[in-house]
């Protein structure tokens, strides 16, 4: 057990990472249906946006830019992409969701010449290593789990006791109901996006703290395991997609602990199906009758 304690630690800290961009998933399917095909790609940027920031600024002005580049991105995702398919049928909006994808990972591969780009000045401190249990793991590691934790609580807060929050709430009940009654469904959809990005971005940070490079790929596999997550979860439900995430993160990493590496990532999704089969509605899900 001794053997395994650090892959346990690393697995609370890459689940933490899943929930940031797993919320993003669940956010927006709850509210428009639509998966965000996108969404682990908006990731990828952030990423991308971090390495280049952090070269050439200091640190105090980096992240907020990161933040406030991620946030504008989503955000023009869902006006340019979106917004103009709000009365398509839902396979236009997915279809749409998928060109975005290609897009943006062109456009990265333009900016980048394809060549990942060396993370040369991660985040100072939580960088750092530190011991724990005789073990040596980055500050990032502790770090994860308590910052995921308090923006779900914080995000759990502005759902509950905001306007914004009440509005997202409504919309995600009763789409034409909520428009009926005056609540501006454009302003709520476009909070999601940018509440859904500004968390994306807040992973990458993290996330990519670990790695030595970011490539325009980078976003596929976390952004994947997120939706399995999400979906896990119960997807519309964020504890659902939280704990889904926390779940997924410390299985795979207990599967390399336990020396099957090869068999973390099909592990993940071969768990998905039982659950699927077991309970379609995922863990938190709620059975949804559909209106005729």
């Amino acid at each position: 057990m001794q053997g395994l304690l650090p892959y346990l630690i690393n697995g609370v800290s890459v689940g933490g990472q899943y929930a940031l961009i797993a919320i993003g998933y669940t956010l927006v399917y709850g509210i428009l249906r639509l998966i965000n095909f996108a969404h682990g790609d908006v990731f990828m940027v952030a990423g991308l946006i971090m390495v280049y920031s952090s070269a050439t600024m200091p640190i105090y002005l980096s992240i907020p830019l990161v933040l406030v580049l991620t946030v504008i991105l989503g955000f023009t995702i869902e006006r340019a992409a979106y917004k103009p398919l709000r009365t398509a049928p839902r396979m236009s909006v997915m279809i749409s969701a998928i060109g975005v994808s290609y897009l943006i990972q062109n456009l990265a591969f333009y900016f980048t010449g394809g060549l990942p780009q060396p993370v040369t000045n991660p985040i100072p401190w939580i960088s750092d290593n530190v011991t724990l249990f005789g073990e040596s793991t980055k500050r990032v590691t502790l770090v994860t789990p308590f910052l995921t934790v308090a923006l779900v609580f914080a995000l759990v807060y502005l759902i509950n006791n905001t306007k914004i929050g009440m509005g997202m709430r409504a919309v995600s009940k009763d789409f034409e109901t909520a428009q009926l009654m005056g609540i501006r469904i454009n302003s709520v959809i476009s909070m999601t996006f940018v509440i859904g990005s500004f968390l994306a971005a807040v992973g990458a940070m993290l996330y990519f703290t670990n790695y030595p490079s970011v490539a325009i790929t980078s976003g596929g596999m976390p952004g994947l395991k997120a939706f399995v997550a999400a979906v896990f979860g119960g997807i519309g439900s964020i504890p659902g997609a939280v704990v889904g995430a926390f779940l997924i993160g410390i299985s795979e990493e207990l599967i390399k602990g336990l020396g099957y590496s090869t068999f973390s990532d099909a592990f993940t999704f071969a768990l998905l199906i039982v659950v699927l089969c077991v309970k379609p509605t995922g863990l938190f899900g709620e059975k949804v009758t559909d209106k005729v």
